[in-house]
């Protein structure tokens, strides 16, 4: 299972977890630990290394947060394949620091603009009957919805995210579920009533109507619309100081 002890021999006591970590690393890369296989007890990994057990936690601290292994307490943790989302997850964490006033988080909204807009205009011109047919599910579930707020928001949310979807590269829901991570704490913030949630809704409305209809360019118009309009309630929720539009700062709202 690797050099073990030889390997730490030639690491500083500061760098034992990080060697740990990357010859664990390099085991399950192998394959000779695989997906659902438990890692050694501490003791094990302890007497293996020749370190402390704060190092074997620290180096298993680090595997998970490389989302090689999946950590519960009381229970060794289980190797475990790291996907998009995991990888995602972890530059959301980073990401969550950046976007603490209102410059930070236009910012993430406008690179969600963009990135939707896209997904809208491909859409357009490339779902299937089944997407289309999910999206007008999503529609309908939204539209039920006017006047739950906390109903509204999910399915305000299940309906863009279905335009990730479409596509079928697993990278885009990842990124879906990481905008609303980022930007959830500010929608709960924002004005509420039946009124804003039938100006979303209608939103949404124009965006599927143009998707089925096939017009790239109206799916793209309609979809920017939307957001936009949905910014002008997320900067509400922040101190009225300094405000950028997307351009340049400028002072008042």
């Amino acid at each position: 299972m690797g050099p073990g002890i030889e390997m730490l021999s030639r690491d500083p006591a500061g760098r034992r977890s990080d060697a740990v970590a990357q010859d664990l690393m390099r085991i399950i890369q192998a394959g000779d630990l695989q997906e659902g296989d438990r890692l050694p007890a501490e003791r094990e990994l302890m007497q293996r290394y020749g370190v402390s057990r704060s190092a074997v936690r620290e180096a298993i601290v680090s595997l998970a947060n490389r989302g090689l292994v999946t950590t519960r307490l009381g229970h060794r943790p289980i190797v475990s394949k790291p996907d998009y989302e995991i990888a995602i997850d972890k530059v959301g964490n980073l990401v969550g620091h950046l976007v603490v006033d209102r410059n930070g988080v236009w910012n993430l909204f406008e690179s969600r603009i963009f990135l939707e807009a896209a997904l809208a205009r491909w859409a357009a011109g490339h779902a299937r009957r089944d997407d289309i047919e999910e999206l007008r599910a999503a529609l309908e579930a939204n539209r039920q919805a006017i006047g739950n707020s906390s109903q509204f928001d999910e399915t305000d949310a299940a309906f863009h995210a279905v335009l990730y979807r479409i596509p079928g590269n697993p990278i885009y829901p990842a990124v879906h579920k990481a905008y609303v991570e980022w930007l959830i704490q500010h929608w709960r913030s924002m004005k509420r009533g039946a009124d804003i949630d039938q100006m979303n809704y209608a939103g949404h409305e124009a965006i599927f109507d143009a998707i089925a209809a096939r017009d790239p360019d109206s799916a793209e118009e309609a979809l920017r619309r939307h957001l936009v309009a949905a910014w002008e309630f997320v900067r509400s929720t922040f101190p009225s100081t300094k405000y950028v539009s997307g351009e340049r700062l400028t002072d008042g709202a």
